[in-house]
């Protein structure tokens, strides 16, 4: 079809998505992602992609239980399309020598993609249809002028910490002796806060959020009964043309409400030599995973540790970049970068091996990444943190959150770190 165009007021933009994403709300599945644009905001380079995007499909997903890269390899090389849908943590195991033995609440497939049938974009006020198999155009307006339904409230949840103040400063000081043992330099070491739910307002749940942390690389997420609400900051890779980009994130700290206080914040953050050394470590991971897929000597680092402002904290980014090689294909630069360094450590295999026996919780959807695939053979994805994971089945509400660990690393600190990430997420339900 031809694109379908429709001008809106900017400020209606966020308000647009969700009512689209109520309208869509009983459909299978539906990805949107949303870069929470502001006027003036300084970011790192290629976060503004979009104001936010629409996938929606009523068809089947492709969801292979095994061989999940080869049989994706497959799919795209063989029919190039729009494809969106999420890779999990635990696909490791089909990498490397690596297994996973931990309860897992939510219960995602290991990988999964759908072709939306209908496919909507937003950006700087215009709506654009680049697929509409669903005959949406017709109703487009109306929907767009129907007032939006939301819970008045969410409701006051419990959660369940899955280890204890005490079990984690332990585990931080076993962490810090396998590296001063030399096995790893650095380890990001994860935790679980989980509720029951039963009765839980995603929609409503996925517009606060949003609206408290406004993050670049938010996500609303459903495939069928399963659900991740996500707030992430970070992007795990993107291919355009040939070229690779990657933007780890290390280095957090909460925000100040005094500009002058906020402003000390950044400093603090920047000067951090722990932070810088998580950060350098993280980039020289990434340039090293992206130099498997590269042109030999086109892996470079154009931003170092810069200091980005977001809605709740200061964040460390560094940008890394490289040309793809003509025989790598765009599945191939994914699976030599996966997992994401900034969610395990180095180096890396050793890393998650030490993970898997440290950490009480399996991390399915969390540490993975979300994104989609075009035709033309592009793709970017986020990393998943961040985010609430739910099985309506079950009811079951999961979050994440954790840190990189170094031997400079104070335990008690690192714990403030995971509970400062928790607080946004966690705020939701009081």
């Amino acid at each position: 079809m031809s694109s379908f165009r429709l001008r809106i007021a900017a400020q209606r933009e966020q308000f647009a998505l969700h009512q689209l994403l109520y309208h869509f709300r009983e459909a299978p599945y539906v990805v949107a992602f949303n870069s929470n644009i502001l006027p003036d905001q300084q970011l790192p380079e290629a976060y503004q992609q979009i104001g936010w995007q629409l996938a929606v499909s009523y068809g089947e997903a492709f969801a292979p239980e095994s061989g999940c890269f080869d049989a994706l390899e497959a799919l795209v090389n063989s029919s190039p399309d729009h494809y969106v849908g999420f890779l999990t943590y635990d696909l490791k195991n089909e990498l490397e020598a690596l297994h996973s033995t931990h309860a897992d609440g939510i219960g995602f497939a290991p990988m999964l993609f759908f072709r939306p049938q209908l496919l909507i974009s937003c950006h700087q006020g215009e709506l654009v249809l680049e697929r509409d198999e669903l005959s949406f155009a017709a109703i487009l307006p109306s929907i767009l002028a129907a007032p939006l339904t939301e819970a008045s409230v969410l409701p006051l949840l419990q959660f369940r910490r899955q280890v204890s103040d005490a079990k984690y400063l332990r585990t931080v000081d076993a962490i810090r002796q396998h590296i001063t043992e030399g096995t790893v330099y650095e380890l990001n070491y994860c935790m679980e806060w989980h509720a029951k739910a039963p009765e839980l307002d995603l929609l409503s749940t996925y517009r606060r959020l949003n609206k408290n942390t406004k993050a670049p690389f938010s996500v609303y997420l459903k495939a069928q009964d399963r659900y991740l609400l996500s707030a992430s900051p970070e992007r795990f890779l993107r291919k355009t043309g040939q070229e690779l980009l990657s933007q780890p994130i290390k280095g957090t700290i909460g925000r100040a409400e005094l500009p002058a206080d906020d402003k000390k914040r950044m400093q603090q953050l920047a000067s951090d030599e722990k932070e810088r050394a998580e950060n350098v470590m993280i980039v020289d991971l990434v340039r090293n995973d992206l130099s498997r897929s590269c042109v030999a000597g086109s892996v470079e680092v154009p931003n170092l540790m810069q200091v980005y402002t977001f809605r709740t904290v200061h964040q460390m980014i560094s940008t890394v970049k490289g040309q793809l090689l003509p025989d790598q294909s765009a599945v191939q630069a994914i699976r030599h970068a996966f997992p994401m360094g900034s969610m395990t450590g180095a180096p890396k295999i050793k890393a998650m091996e030490i993970i898997e026996a440290l950490e009480s919780s399996k991390r399915g959807l969390y540490s993975g990444a979300v994104g989609y695939f075009t035709p033309a053979g592009d793709f970017d994805f986020n990393v998943v943190i961040r985010s609430l994971q739910y099985n309506a089945a079950t009811g079951y509400l999961s979050l994440m959150t954790g840190s990189a660990i170094t031997h400079d690393s104070v335990p008690a600190a690192e714990l403030q770190e995971c509970l400062l990430k928790a607080e946004a997420l966690l705020a939701l339900f009081r």
